[in-house]
């Protein structure tokens, strides 16, 4: 077993084809078949179950997926610090939801720092990569939120992730609509009153599992319901559709796009708590450290 297998399993797992995949590793189908099933001879274990219809991960697969993703991970973050051309740069990556205060307090520790040479890296991605991301040292502090809904899941993942979770705020539920919707001078609003109008939903990818979502009242039964996993396509929708988001009513992004948004307050209440997220016990680089002073000063919670 070796890294390059491994690669090509996530690959393949994440293609749900060998001719897709093969095509992104730049190898030929054969190849790449044989390769998956030497490994799988080595380890006496059937990772992916193949028919007519296709190729699909076995109940030992996915398992041995999450195993694998760990490993290919930590072996990146080893191959970027001490093999690539810039090692000798000054290094600090975080992982977010979609936060302005979190972009903003990262630009200030660049400003304030100005180090001569780096490579920073900031990860706008999902619930889980964030943790994830904290988890295998991917980034050092990650910045995450959830609501009633989901809170019991998040904080038991955290635990089980070795993490701390730090709260900053907590913010009361709001719904966003384009500033030409006929329901756009509301102050508050149902979703009840909603129910025409497509709901918006940032997808997490992760086979529809509510309970990682970042957004409010992930589990109330919406009777029009659309997935993006790009902020762009959902603002999109949202003006082109008179949809709606459901959000914390903190606007954050793109500043031409945000200033045709509404936000409305709704009376179903599913307040989120944001905070951030650190590998609990361990010791946080200079820069880390500067982050999350930059953090606090936006806490209002105890």
């Amino acid at each position: 077993m070796n890294i390059t297998q491994l690669k090509y399993i996530l690959e393949v797992a994440n293609s749900s084809s060998i001719r897709g995949a093969a095509t992104k590793l730049f190898i030929s189908q054969p190849a790449l078949s044989s390769s998956i099933r030497e490994l799988e001879e080595e380890l006496g274990i059937l990772i992916f179950e193949r028919t007519n219809k296709g190729i699909s991960l076995t109940d030992q697969g996915r398992e041995f997926v999450s195993y694998a993703k760990k490993v290919t991970s930590q072996y990146e973050i080893m191959e970027d610090r001490y093999l690539s051309k810039d090692s000798d740069k000054e290094r600090f990556s975080v992982s977010t939801q979609h936060y302005n205060f979190s972009i903003k307090a990262f630009t200030d520790v660049i400003k304030r720092y100005d180090p001569e040479k780096y490579v920073f890296s900031i990860h706008e991605t999902k619930t889980r990569e964030v943790l994830e991301d904290v988890r295998t040292l991917k980034s050092e502090v990650g910045i995450i939120s959830f609501s009633g809904a989901n809170e019991n899941v998040i904080k038991k993942l955290i635990k089980e992730f070795g993490l701390e979770f730090i709260p900053l705020m907590r913010r009361e539920t709001y719904i966003y609509v384009w500033k030409n919707h006929k329901l756009a001078g509301r102050k508050e609003i149902s979703l009840e009153e909603l129910s025409d109008y497509p709901c918006v939903s940032f997808d997490q990818g992760d086979e529809g599992n509510y309970y990682l979502t970042e957004e409010a009242m992930a589990d109330y039964d919406f009777k029009k319901l659309i997935k993006s996993d790009d902020r762009a396509t959902s603002m999109e929708i949202i003006a082109e559709l008179q949809g709606y988001a459901i959000g914390s009513g903190m606007l954050s992004g793109n500043k031409a796009v945000l200033k045709g948004l509404v936000a409305i307050k709704l009376k179903e209440e599913d307040p989120l708590t944001i905070g951030y997220i650190t590998r609990k016990g361990g010791a946080l680089s200079e820069y880390g450290e500067e982050y999350v002073k930059e953090l606090l000063k936006y806490k209002e919670l105890n």
